[in-house]
């Protein structure tokens, strides 16, 4: 390894010279890389928006074990099933508690701008917490009210002077489906790319606002498992026990966040976009790295021929290439990264959206960048295998 080390140490960095020479071609090459990177950064960034937002609820339950019904296609489209099967469930060693959840999208007036818009309405029992979220857990005496919700303060929209005279302990109202509310409290989730926000309120108040409901008829069925028990092993049990039952299908909490995921990776053409994007720009960037190098071999063909008529093997004229491959990697990578990140912050700003600059997606890029940019160099490196001494002088 120090014989190594002390070889590159010796080695002349030839190809970071001929980059340096080329200042201007330099600086066009690391643009487009740059570029790339952007396409990448946001394409994989709004995507993982997308699965995080539409699954912060999924992770909020308080809850080991979730019952849907099985033609369930993600939150907002859970379809309905018998509250009978959380009573036999209770028949299973290991189930502490079942519980019922209503969950139904609507369209209500914002208490401030009175536009309308899409939201997410969450009905629970409030005497069983349904979440673990401190807020709603300290506010559910709130919505045992009539006609009482909780607000989610991360709701997309223009909330702010609503969300402050709440704060303050003001009375805030509104109307979904021509009925009078009042907001009485915050609480935070987030928006998604189903619904701009949440309300959260009472199993009785749920109904209240959906006449039409059959408290009989439940979107999920929130289940506990006692201390000591694995929640898989209590899930294996309660399918083999409700195997005869049509209209329920049982899932871990994990599974439940899986499922959701699954539906918008692929059932829906915004997964398939995110992904698209993905590839495209990771071939956007092999064709500009492409012609940077391929511009820069043919300029220096002659060069190249020389080296190999002194007797260099094309081991090190591809190292070469190589070596101007990864420089372009990774000073391309950088301003592709900065960009990035202000991008998502003003896009979160924007949208409320969970989109945050990783670690991972960072590594990931940056290994991606230099792949990309190592096939332009295997590509190009093809006219410095050919390069003839002969054909040169």
């Amino acid at each position: 390894m120090i014989g190594f080390i002390q070889q590159l140490q010796r080695r002349t960095p030839l190809g970071w010279l001929q980059l340096n020479r080329h200042k201007s071609r330099f600086l066009v090459a690391l643009s487009g890389i740059a570029f790339a990177d952007l396409l990448i950064f946001m394409q994989t960034g709004f995507q993982a928006a997308l699965y995080n937002s539409n699954t912060r609820l999924h992770r909020s339950l308080e809850a080991d074990i979730v019952l849907i019904n099985p033609q369930a296609r993600n939150i907002a489209n859970l379809s309905t099933f018998t509250r009978r099967r959380l009573f036999q469930t209770m028949d299973v060693p290991g189930v502490k508690s079942a519980e019922p959840m209503y969950i139904n999208t609507v369209s209500w007036k914002n208490p401030q701008t009175r536009k309308e818009t899409m939201v997410l309405v969450i009905g629970f029992n409030p005497d069983k917490p349904a979440f673990n979220l401190p807020e709603v857990n300290s506010q559910l005496d709130k919505i045992k009210l009539p006609d009482t919700v909780l607000f989610d303060r991360g709701s997309r929209g223009d909330y702010q002077e609503a969300i402050t005279q709440i704060e303050q302990g003001k009375t805030v109202t509104t109307e979904i489906e021509r009925r009078t509310i009042t907001v009485s409290g915050l609480f935070k989730i987030g928006a998604s790319f189903i619904a701009d926000g949440s309300l959260i309120t009472s199993d009785q108040n749920f109904l209240r606002l959906f006449p039409r409901r059959e408290p009989g008829s439940v979107n999920l069925g929130l289940i506990q498992v006692q201390p000591g028990y694995d929640p898989q092993q209590v899930a294996t049990a309660l399918q083999k026990h409700l195997a005869n039952e049509q209209d329920v299908k049982v899932l871990t909490k994990e599974e439940f966040v899986k499922f959701e995921e699954h539906y918008w990776q692929t059932n829906t053409a915004i997964g398939f976009i995110f992904s698209l994007g993905v590839s495209m720009g990771f071939i956007v960037g092999v064709i500009i790295v492409y012609q940077v190098l391929s511009t820069d071999v043919n300029a220096h063909m002659k060069e190249y021929a020389t080296f190999r008529a002194m007797g260099y093997q094309n081991r090190y004229l591809l190292s070469v290439v190589f070596e101007e491959a990864i420089i372009m990697a990774m000073f391309g990578f950088l301003p592709g990264f900065a960009i990035s990140t202000g991008l998502y912050a003003l896009t979160r700003s924007a949208t409320n959206l969970p989109l945050y600059m990783t670690l991972a997606r960072a590594v990931q890029v940056l290994i991606m960048t230099i792949i990309m940019c190592m096939i332009s160099g295997a590509i190009a490196t093809r006219k410095v295998l050919a390069a003839d001494p002969a054909d040169m002088f």
